[in-house]
């Protein structure tokens, strides 16, 4: 069968103009994480015709990914996520570009990584503090938008960083001087300024000192409509794409649904006070 990529993604017109199919054909997608959330988010993006693609992880599959991750089979146990990746994207649209960075995302390769960009994904692991900081700090100085969401239980939070909006480090109240425990609470305040999770979460289960974190498969794949549809948005200006301080929370166990701006980020009174709280709730 002769491939063709406008009868691949035909369906997506309707939704999509070709003008706008044109531009995720010829747009240059980053994800730094291809586990959970960046699996899932792989598949979404090939299969709305994203055509290039930057994929880097430097982890292999392991058993203890099987819950939530869609790379995660028994044929791929050991095998780095990025060449599964990149094997999926190539069974969707064997004419993609795909650049992979099998080390993640490093001082090294940071510059290469953005290079010719389009919109940048972060689905790094919950703990990649440095790797972050270094991610969202090149993306901005080169006017790319970053966007994540993290899972929460049964949801997720979005969060989109504008290169001309809020900072990253701002938002989150991310200072040079803060200890790890300091940084993992402002995190979890960050992505979680309503903790639904908490109301049914055993908490006991988290084990942060071995940075072990409880996960259903359910909200990656939640995450991955999202994201699409996001990354889609600010490449085709289908719509008004949203930022931070403004967040979106949504939990489908519960059923919720919450859209908040927090004019300070996690700076305000009111979210540094919760801060303590979290400080006290956390196991030392």
């Amino acid at each position: 069968m002769e491939y063709s990529y406008f009868e691949a993604f035909s369906r997506n017109l309707g939704f999509l103009s070709h003008e706008g199919q044109t531009r995720l054909r010829n747009a240059r997608v980053a994800i730094a994480g291809l586990g959970g959330t960046g699996g899932a988010q792989v598949q979404a993006l090939a299969r709305m015709g994203i055509g290039k693609f930057h994929l880097a992880d430097p982890d292999t599959f392991e058993l203890v990914n099987f819950n939530r991750q869609s790379g995660a089979t028994i044929p791929n146990i050991g095998r780095l996520k990025t060449d599964v990746a990149r094997e999926t994207i190539l069974s969707i649209n064997p004419e993609a570009d795909i650049q992979t960075f099998d080390s993640g995302v490093s001082v090294g390769n940071i510059d290469t990584f953005l290079e010719e960009v389009d919109v940048v994904v972060d689905s790094l692991d919950f703990y990649c503090f440095e790797e972050r900081f270094l991610l969202y700090g090149h993306a901005r100085a080169k006017g790319l938008w970053v966007l994540t969401a993290p899972p929460l239980g049964f949801g997720f939070t979005l969060l989109m960083y504008d290169p001309k909006g809020m900072k990253f480090e701002d938002y989150f109240g991310f200072r040079p001087d803060m200890s790890e425990r300091q940084r993992v609470i402002a995190l979890i305040a960050g992505i979680a300024p309503k903790p639904f999770m908490l109301k049914y979460m055993d908490r006991s289960r988290p084990d942060f000192e071995g940075r072990r974190l409880p996960s259903v498969a359910a909200a990656p794949f939640m995450i991955a409509g999202v994201m699409a549809t996001e990354v889609a948005r600010v490449l085709t200006g289908k719509g008004s794409a949203m930022a931070v301080p403004t967040v979106y929370q949504f939990d489908a166990l519960l059923r919720q649904f919450r859209k908040k701006t927090y004019r300070w980020g996690m700076r305000g009174p009111i979210q540094r006070l919760k801060q303590i709280l979290l400080d006290r709730m956390l196991p030392r």
